[in-house]
């Protein structure tokens, strides 16, 4: 799979109640980032909406999830970046008076979501602080930079792709050196019959049929190579995703190499978080040009996920950074 987790969602949708017999006890913590604990009952929360069947593998995504926002506090710490304790009391107000509109009691509400008081003032203040900085950070002069690099991102273009995935997770570099090494290899007999098909075409036929030809050369034999190689779900389908935006369904080196490709040319290997990846690019669609000023608010919310982004490849990146995950 190459789409993205709502893990945001599943975080705040806490108000599920989970189905099935409850999971065996775990540990207080699930992870420890920088002698920080990264509390069990919040991966918890998170795996409430989740059907029993699919927890195990949405558990590692939450604990990731979870773990670089631990990393991102630290980070925010580090900087000193503070926030008025009146704010935090003043959201938890609006909270009680969320709960007291929707008839009902805080107590329960809380307990229902399995979180405490305290541990929701953690929460409240930890979000206000994320999004006093992101709001520093994202001057007018960055936001239009962004906007004017990435026009795509906002206009509403798509394209539809299909893709062979050797799947590897993070961390497992024997594992993903193999995957590298799969995805060369099928690029190159991918190489080789479609130069094959092209070489087969008329040499009278015009310049309009060639290209269609080619372009059909390149679709058959992706697709068959996506059936016999890929570890995707799509590989049933001849690696086929259909269509996505720039940015919000795709991990972002999988749509900025998408949306790079001219239509019909096969990518490079890419590189994500569930392996490497070939690329087919098969019909695009123009969006309508836009403002800045029609859209400067998805603008800060792009440039917030890049700079949150950014912040855990840093922080990760230092060799000073302890991660582990309580097994």
């Amino acid at each position: 799979m190459v789409r993205l987790t709502p893990l945001a969602l599943a975080l705040v949708a806490t108000t599920v109640l989970a189905q099935g017999t409850p999971p065996p006890a775990r540990p207080k913590a699930a992870a420890i980032v920088n002698g920080r604990e990264v509390p069990e009952a919040a991966v918890e929360r998170a795996l409430k909406p989740v059907a029993p069947a699919n927890r195990d593998k949405a558990r590692k995504e939450v604990i990731n999830f979870l773990v670089e926002d631990a990393l991102v506090d630290h980070y925010l710490e580090l900087l000193k970046v503070t926030v008025d304790p009146k704010e935090v009391d003043g959201q938890l107000e609006a909270f009680r008076k969320d709960r007291a509109e929707a008839k009902q009691e805080y107590a329960k509400a809380l307990a229902k979501m399995g979180i405490t008081e305290a541990e929701l003032k953690i929460e409240i203040h930890n979000q206000l602080r994320w999004e006093k900085f992101a709001t520093q950070q994202g001057t007018e002069e960055k936001l239009r930079k962004l906007f004017d690099a990435s026009p795509e991102i906002f206009d509403g273009s798509v394209v539809r792709a299909r893709h062979i995935l050797a799947g590897a997770e993070p961390g497992d570099e024997k594992a993903r050196a193999a995957a590298l090494k799969k995805v060369q290899d099928v690029k190159a007999g991918l190489d080789t019959a479609i130069a094959s098909a092209v070489a087969k075409i008329p040499a009278d036929a015009d310049n309009l049929t060639r290209q269609k030809l080619t372009n059909r050369a390149a679709d058959d034999a992706f697709a068959v190579a996506a059936r016999e190689h890929s570890t995707c779900a799509s590989k049933r389908d001849g690696g086929d995703l259909g269509e996505f935006p720039r940015m919000g369904m795709m991990v972002e080196p999988f749509a900025r190499a998408a949306f790079a490709l001219k239509p019909y040319q096969v990518s490079e290997p890419v590189a994500t978080p569930f392996g490497y990846h070939l690329i087919l690019v098969t019909s695009r669609k123009a969006g309508e040009p836009v403002k800045f000023e029609q859209v400067k608010g998805a603008v800060a919310e792009v440039y917030a996920v890049r700079l949150r982004e950014a912040i855990v490849d840093k922080m990760k990146a230092d060799p000073n950074t302890r991660i582990e995950i309580v097994k």
